[in-house]
């Protein structure tokens, strides 16, 4: 295994443990996590592979095979942290007293950029490590709970639960219906090819950074929006057209795409136990135009991506992820997976972009151990 090799001519020893997690695309509930809604999203077969040993003092050793350095960053203290590193070193901070120091190996081959959560696999392949290695007894959720607040408390990064739940939990052919209050989740099978379907993810090659600006002012806004409403979060909101009277500008388009998001995930999981799985395609479409003209949280490769792909035959497609650029997805019978990439590369020729990605996503297995 190529990261326990790296690990072995770094550190002179063998790993103590090798696990690896997985990144996420979301077939639907896109912002919702944050306002106590609900999510659907499912494990890529790309993750992150974290080979791991502990050490008797507060040294922390990290290197990455994706690295712009061959030679292991070593940090005294938490602290000293900076870039990539801080995901690593924020699950140690999280853990406290409970950890030392320890000498970490990453690999990863989640596309950089196209919004499939790199971040939360490094998070939870680093953290389910560590809880084998010092017997801490958590489980997969509390695992990304773990991790969802290294990147709140130590990146700094506003997110929800959902990337870190879906890495930690999500089963092989299974999508994860979260509620993301109750930290309640059910498999729920997601068996495309037995339906002669793909989900096609179309990397638009457009990686906008979102963690500091847009992202946070939008999850600012439906606080805002909930505390005028006198709700928790917007999940509470159970009078949509009265709550948008009380409501102006952007707040009240912002609840109209939480409210009406988390609907639709429900009425999707409805469908797929239903066996309906080819009838999901309008709610995808719906999706991205609440995302594009309520949340306000598309660019345009991303809307071109989604629209070439509805003319190229696609079922329906999203946006997927936090928004302004990375990735979308769309749902293509077996036989029309040419039609959709060629309608799409297509459009971004047209306007003289740089060509999409394509990437055939397969429901994957959650966080495990490799050795």
């Amino acid at each position: 295994m190529r990261v326990v090799e790296a690990f072995r001519a770094a550190f002179g020893a063998d790993p103590e443990t090798v696990w690896r997690a997985p990144g996420r695309v979301n077939l639907i509930g896109e912002h919702t996590d944050y306002n106590d809604g609900f999510v659907l999203p499912f494990a890529v077969p790309w993750g992150v592979t974290a080979a791991v040993s502990p050490r008797p003092d507060q040294t922390i050793r990290l290197l990455s095979l994706q690295g712009s350095t061959t030679e292991p960053i070593t940090l005294a203290t938490r602290e000293e942290a900076t870039g990539w590193t801080r995901y690593a070193v924020g699950v140690l901070a999280m853990l406290g007293d409970r950890v030392r120091g320890a000498d970490i190996a990453l690999d990863g081959d989640v596309p950089q950029g196209a919004g499939l959560s790199s971040s939360a696999a490094l998070e939870v392949s680093v953290a389910s490590a560590l809880n084998e290695l010092h017997d801490l007894g958590l489980t997969p959720m509390e695992i990304a709970l773990l991790s969802q607040r290294a990147e709140n408390g130590f990146v700094g990064v506003p997110s929800g639960i959902m990337d870190q739940a879906a890495s930690a939990l999500c089963e092989e052919g299974h999508a994860l219906f979260l509620d993301c209050r109750t930290l309640g989740s059910r498999s729920i099978p997601l068996d495309l090819a037995a339906h002669d379907l793909r989900i096609l993810i179309i990397d638009t090659q457009v990686h906008h950074e979102h963690a500091g600006g847009e992202y946070a002012k939008r999850r600012a806004e439906c606080e805002s929006a909930a505390r005028k409403l006198g709700v928790d979060a917007l999940r509470d909101v159970t009078d949509l057209a009265g709550a948008l009277e009380r409501l102006q500008g952007d707040e009240r388009k912002r609840v109209m795409h939480v409210v009406t998001e988390s609907h639709r995930v429900e009425a999707l999981v409805g469908l797929l136990r239903a066996g309906a799985t080819r009838e999901i395609g309008a709610l995808l479409n719906a999706s991205h135009l609440s995302l594009r003209d309520q949340y306000e949280v598309s660019s345009p490769e991303l809307d071109v991506a989604v629209e070439a792909a509805v003319r190229g035959g696609a079922r329906g497609a999203r946006m997927t992820g936090g928004g302004f650029g990375g990735s979308a997805i769309a749902l293509v019978d077996e036989d029309r997976l040419d039609s959709v990439r060629e309608s799409v590369a297509a459009a971004y020729a047209e306007r003289s972009w740089t060509p999409p990605r394509f990437l055939d996503a397969t429901p994957a297995k959650g966080a495990h151990r490799l050795a």
